[in-house]
C-alpha cells in the first residue's frame, strides 16, 4: 500500500472528509425550499416510532434532513474506506452508526459485518430510535433484498419508504445510480405509506413484502421528483434503456 493510499485511509483523512461533506450538506439543506409530502407527514410518523426508513441507496445522500432535533436515528454502513468517510459524515448530522454491509453471497455475509450489523439494527429499534437501511440488494440498483424484510420481521416495527430529493443535483453513473443535491433550488421530502411484515410469513409472503416494498419506493421516488419539477433518472433510464 502506497503512502498516498494510507494517509487517504486514515481516521484523519477520512474526518476530514466527513467535515467537508457534512458542511456541504448542510449547504443543501439551508439553500433548498423543502416542503413535506404529504404536508402532514410528521403528525402520522410520530406515533410509529420507532420505525424502518426504507431507502433506495444512490438517494441516500440527503434522507439524513428528515430527522427532526428530537429524533433519533441508526444506520448501517459498510467497514469500506467510502463507509468511513460516510460514517463522519453521518455522525456530524446526528444519525448513529452501525458498521457492516449485506453481501449478494451468503458466504460473504460474516465477513462484511452483516449479521452483527443487523443485529445493531434490531437493538436500535427496541431502543426508540428509527433505523434507516438500504433497501437495494448490494451492488444491485433499485432491486429490493430480503434484508429490509428480515429486519421488519425481527423487529415487528413498521417500514416507510422514505425520498428526500432536490430539483437541482449531479448523476453518477455509479452502480446504485446516486444523486447529488445542489443548493439554491427546491426540496422535497417525501413518505410512503407504512408497510407492516407479519414475523409468520411463509416465503411467498416474504417475496411478496419485498416486491411491495419495492414498488413502494419507487413510487414515493417519482412522486418526490414530480413535485420539483423532474423525473426520477433511473426510472427514466429503465424506460428509455433496451431491454
Amino acid at each position: 500500500m502506497s503512502v498516498v493510499t494510507r494517509i487517504a485511509r486514515s481516521r484523519a483523512a477520512q474526518e476530514s472528509l466527513g467535515f467537508l461533506g457534512a458542511s456541504y450538506l448542510k449547504l443543501v439543506r439551508g439553500t433548498n425550499r423543502f416542503t413535506l409530502d404529504p404536508p402532514g407527514a410528521y403528525d402520522w410518523l410520530s406515533p410509529l416510532r420507532p420505525f424502518i426508513i426504507a431507502m433506495w441507496h444512490g438517494q441516500h445522500l440527503l434522507v439524513p434532513f428528515m430527522r427532526r432535533p428530537e429524533d433519533r436515528a441508526a444506520t448501517m454502513v459498510s467497514r469500506s474506506f467510502d463507509g468511513g468517510v460516510n460514517t463522519a459524515v453521518l455522525e456530524r448530522m446526528g444519525v448513529r452508526v452501525i458498521r457492516g454491509s449485506g453481501a449478494r453471497r451468503a458466504s460473504d455475509i460474516w465477513a462484511k459485518g452483516g449479521v452483527q450489523a443487523l443485529r445493531g439494527c434490531l437493538k436500535a429499534l427496541e431502543d426508540g430510535e428509527n433505523v434507516a437501511f438500504s433497501a437495494d440488494v448490494p451492488k444491485v440498483s433499485r432491486r429490493c433484498g430480503e434484508g429490509i424484510v428480515m429486519l421488519a420481521r425481527l423487529s415487528g416495527r413498521p417500514v416507510v419508504p422514505t425520498a428526500v430529493v432536490t430539483s437541482r443535483y449531479l448523476q453518477f453513473d455509479s452502480w446504485d445510480r446516486a444523486s447529488l443535491g445542489l443548493p439554491f433550488g427546491r426540496g422535497v421530502m417525501a413518505f410512503g405509506e407504512p408497510i407492516t411484515v407479519a414475523r409468520d410469513l411463509d416465503a411467498g409472503g416474504i417475496e411478496a413484502a419485498r416486491l411491495r416494498i419495492e414498488a413502494d419506493l419507487d413510487a414515493v421516488h417519482a412522486r418526490a421528483f414530480a413535485q420539483v419539477g423532474r423525473t426520477d433518472p433511473v426510472l427514466t433510464g429503465r424506460r428509455t434503456s433496451p431491454r
